[in-house]
């Protein structure tokens, strides 16, 4: 029993220095780096891409992903102020208070029904927000797998029909890696 309870002691003792140790030394690989740059600032991970391999030119999807992060920002902007203006409308029918002659040709419902849409719309637009800037992140991680990827005219495969004596026919698939 006590030999049981010293080796417990022990190997916990020597498990818990092995994980202050780990803790102490966190090293991050390339694509992992390349993600965490995307994280902080959008593009980055790509622009760090382009420089490492200067064979894959990534500088051209930060436009796009500052479009993409633009163009879903500009909708939900919009269809906030758009649902804040429905809300204060509706709140000042149903208290008396002065319409805004923007809604003025909607009934009461039908203010009520373009709120939910455009709150709907505002939501929509916080996930494209989000997936845009995800999507970004992942892209960064995979084009940095493929940084130090040969790419080199040497790797080719050749698909030519077989025949064989014996009557078949089918493909042969042929890989070169010179």
């Amino acid at each position: 029993m006590r030999f049981l309870l010293c080796f417990l002691v022990l190997t916990l003792s020597s498990f818990a220095q092995d994980t202050i140790q780990q803790k102490d030394s966190i090293k991050l690989s390339f694509h992992q780096k390349s993600m965490l740059y995307s994280a902080i600032l959008p593009g980055l991970g790509q622009i760090r891409n382009s420089l490492e391999a200067p064979n894959k030119n990534a500088f051209w999807e930060v436009p796009l992903i500052y479009a993409g992060l633009g163009a879903t920002g500009y909708f939900l902007y919009t269809n906030q102020q758009t649902q804040l203006s429905l809300k204060q409308e509706y709140t000042n029918r149903q208290n008396g208070g002065s319409l805004n002659p923007k809604w003025a040709p909607y009934d009461d419902q039908a203010v009520l029904s373009l709120y939910r849409q455009y709150l709907d719309w505002r939501d929509l637009s916080i996930l494209g927000l989000a997936a845009v800037y995800f999507i970004q992140i992942a892209e960064a991680g995979a084009e940095a797998h493929f940084v130090n990827f040969d790419t080199s005219p040497d790797l080719s495969f050749h698909l030519d029909p077989f025949f064989s004596t014996q009557g078949y026919v089918g493909a042969r698939l042929s890989l070169s890696f010179h």
